[in-house]
């Protein structure tokens, strides 16, 4: 049994090491685009890093949840930890390293609280109004309602209607949305909802929040249909995030 151990050992190692590597290979990048003023088009590469690198993410990081913002100073980009629907780990874009780094500028890990039995934690957005974090899940079976968090510095999570509106609409979508793929951002003066055409990944539609109805509408001061161009042959459509920078719209695919 000692011979077989100690012949077993190192394989044991090495395969060990095997899973590391693998798992370091398999963590994606971040395919960016950003919106071309005077055009309905956001194009990869233009005005924009093409690629960005993640690292120092933990082993259980969800890399089929994600979302993103930027605050006025950093960009962050968000992952749900494993199967949880209560848990995220937090990154910071470094501008020395050109990379989001795990727990950069950022406290590493984020609690959810106080969310509706009935939320859909499959999917999430996130965004920065300059004053509030806030984060958005869908409610299950009926992705055209969001359910708003917010995050209170006293307890360092974010609370489901904390300083929000708890429930929020949106309306007026084309028939073919693809509720399954969406993102939000605050640009300075709307807050704003995209979600793709379900057929396809070049298409996408825009709405804005209008507070005379307490709806984000298909159309109300925005751009309705907003067109993707150069998507690397890389990036993974099944979900995309966006920000808004003080500057430009940002819209990223993760890479496969």
């Amino acid at each position: 049994m000692f011979k077989i151990k100690t012949l077993l050992t190192p394989l044991l190692m090495l395969a060990g090491l095997s899973l590391i590597a693998q798992s370091v290979l398999a963590a994606p990048s971040l395919n960016q685009a950003a919106y071309k003023p005077g055009t309905t088009v956001y194009e990869f590469g233009y005005n924009s890093i093409p690629n960005i690198k993640i690292t120092g993410a933990p082993a259980d990081t969800n890399w089929s949840r994600s979302a993103m913002l930027h605050d006025g100073t950093t960009y962050r980009l968000y992952f749900f930890k494993g199967s949880s629907k209560d848990t995220l780990y937090q990154f910071g874009f470094n501008q020395s390293t050109l990379a989001y780094e795990y727990g950069f500028q950022s406290i590493p890990v984020l609690r959810i609280t106080g969310a509706p039995s009935d939320v859909d934690a499959s999917t999430f957005a996130m965004l920065h109004d300059g004053k509030d974090y806030r984060l958005y899940m869908r409610k299950l079976g009926n992705p055209s309602t969001l359910y708003q968090f917010a995050f209170n510095r006293a307890s360092n999570n974010y609370e489901y209607g904390y300083n929000s509106i708890k429930e929020l609409k949106v309306t007026g979508m084309p028939s073919d949305a693809g509720w399954d793929r969406w993102a939000m951002l605050h640009d300075g003066s709307y807050y704003r909802f995209y979600v793709m055409k379900s057929c396809g990944c070049d298409m996408f539609y825009q709405a804005a929040f209008n507070p005379a109805t307490n709806h984000y509408e298909y159309g109300y001061q925005s751009l309705p249909q907003l067109t993707l161009e150069k998507t690397p042959s890389n990036s993974n459509t099944n979900d995309f995030a966006m920000l808004h920078d003080k500057s430009a719209y940002r819209f990223y695919f993760l890479t496969k």
